[in-house]
């Protein structure tokens, strides 16, 4: 594929992994010309949050605009609008008419049970992407029978600039996090691991956001919570230093497999996860990874793996191997986002 420049929308923070996925396409030769959807926000809390489920006012006139004045002035070949949720039907229609081919990236679930808030624009757009890159599914089907043009699977990922094994395989005397966990208590996660403390005497280690002072008990949040959310290098290191990462599947979003999984074998960590169709089609099962289906195989699985260091070594190296042969970069799958795109672009070209 030619360079390409993308007109990148996103909410770009060094926290945001929409960030890693603009590094993925400027390593592929692709030139971007990024919006960052976070200036475009109120200033005041309260107003912020209504407005972000109303997804109306000058805040969402104002970056409409200038999507396309930024279009109008630098021609680009591809909207990339990332987990975009205040483009207007109007704005995607006129950067059609200028030969702009668009894609929505969504890896969030605007179908999903939880019923978040904030789709009402975004429903009113389906039709009006040239692509959607989604990852469950159901959501394919979902995005078909909302008219959609065209719809791609594919997976989430792991940024391979931050997301790297040790230059050493550590060892369990520099491993100070037993089973840890970093990541949000969506579901039943926080009894789930309540439970494994109390009740197996698991030496369980959690990091994440301040909502976890308010799903974990006092004792348990005493034992178990470090506070904070990690990030990076942070989040890196954690992973390098724990005997087990876990990773759950988030239910209420109707996930197949996660993103956390991928970016534990990335960084080379043993990952013990939830078993699921998704997570089976891309790790050989206790050979590259563990999994567990309940509560009681997870603790059972912990038992056999926690006091065995050479087999949790050898099965996160080939973890990690799996992981750089198979394509579960950041790199592979924007790659494949605008291979699918491809013959349109080429239209536009000729």
């Amino acid at each position: 594929m030619r360079p390409l420049k993308i007109l990148y929308v996103a909410g770009l923070s060094a926290n945001d992994s929409s960030l890693y996925r603009a590094w993925a396409l400027e390593r592929l030769g692709h030139t971007l010309l990024p919006i960052n959807t976070y200036k475009y926000e109120a200033s005041n809390p309260l107003l912020r949050k209504l407005l972000f489920r109303a997804q109306t006012g000058p805040w969402v006139s104002r970056l409409n605009r200038d999507v396309l004045e930024v279009a109008e002035r630098e021609k680009p070949d591809v909207l990339w609008a990332d987990k975009v949720l205040e483009m207007r039907p109007s704005t995607l229609e006129k950067l059609r008419s200028m030969g702009v081919v668009s894609i929505s990236y969504m890896i969030d679930n605007a179908f999903g049970p939880r019923q978040d808030p904030g789709w009402r624009l975004y429903m009113k757009d389906i039709p009006h992407y040239d692509l959607h890159a989604t990852q469950r599914d159901q959501n394919v089907l979902d995005y078909k029978a909302r008219g959609a043009r065209d719809v791609v699977k594919i997976q989430t990922a792991f940024e391979p600039t931050v997301h790297f094994a040790p230059a050493l395989t550590l060892t369990d005397a520099q491993r100070g996090r037993g089973v840890s966990f970093v990541g949000t208590p969506y579901d039943q996660r926080a009894s789930f691991l309540t439970r494994l403390w109390r009740e197996r005497g698991v030496p369980v280690v959690i990091s994440g956001d301040s909502t976890w002072t308010r799903k974990l008990d006092p004792d348990a949040r005493q034992a178990l919570y470090t506070g904070g959310e990690l990030y990076q290098q942070g989040y890196r290191e954690a992973i390098w230093h724990s005997k087990i990462n876990l990773s759950f599947l988030t239910h209420s979003n109707q996930d197949e497999f996660v993103h956390k999984s991928f970016e534990i074998a990335g960084c080379g960590g043993f990952l013990m996860a939830e078993r699921s169709a998704g997570h089976l089609a891309r790790f050989v099962e206790d050979e590259e990874a563990v999994f567990f289906s309940d509560f009681e195989e997870c603790a059972a699985k912990i038992a056999r793996y926690l006091p065995d260091e050479e087999a949790r070594n050898r099965i996160a190296e080939a973890g990690h191997r799996r992981a750089l042969q198979s394509g579960y970069s950041n790199d592979a799958q924007v790659a494949k986002i605008l291979d699918r795109i491809a013959p349109r672009i080429r239209t536009k070209a000729s």
